[in-house]
């Protein structure tokens, strides 16, 4: 017994350590300067935008590696802030949880926010494209390395989520590098 909890322990150091370096990586702003700048969304309704959010597309990641399915965001008011819990399951169809917060940028529109899962590092979360009924939205970063197809449904239509990824493109995205979420 103690050994498995001691190889679990392992595990879930490893995977936060991964995470803090993803996080890092994507906090990072070197690569910034040689991309064109990227337009987000006009205004974000936080209202609107506050519920659960199904992954149907992304740009593979490594604090992501272990979710094979019903990937998803729930969106709460915590105070000023967003409070953010992911959940997917893994391959043995465990359901694992990540809880964090999102900050809005001051002066956005709530059209970017600065998220952390593991304070105090920030990731950019900007929202991109954004269905006028909150159906649909797309998620990035200035980096272009992280990138998300969300839907209130599990499950958008194959011409919705073409538009959405022409969107991506033309903001400087590789459209191949997005995968659809099984």
């Amino acid at each position: 017994m103690k050994k498995l909890l001691r190889t679990n322990y392992k595990k879930t150091a490893v995977a936060i350590l991964v995470g803090l370096a993803a996080l890092v990586a994507a906090c990072s702003t070197s690569n910034e300067a040689n991309l064109a700048p990227m337009p987000v969304v006009a205004n974000v309704d936080v209202a609107k935008y506050l519920g659960t959010w199904h992954q149907v597309a992304w740009i593979p990641n490594s604090f992501q590696g272990d979710c094979v399915s019903d990937t998803k965001a729930t969106y709460t008011l915590d105070g000023k802030d967003l409070r953010v819990q992911n959940q997917c399951k893994d391959a043995a169809g465990k359901t694992t949880e990540a809880i964090g917060i999102a900050k809005i940028v001051e002066g956005s529109n709530n059209a970017k926010l600065r998220v952390s899962f593991f304070r105090p590092f920030y990731g950019n979360y900007w929202v991109l494209a954004l269905d006028p009924d909150y159906k649909w939205v797309l998620v990035g970063e200035p980096k272009r390395t992280f990138g998300w197809v969300l839907a209130r449904d599990a499950k958008l239509d194959t011409a919705t989520v073409s538009q959405i990824l022409d969107r991506a493109v033309a903001l400087g995205y590789d459209r191949s590098a997005f995968k659809m979420s099984p």
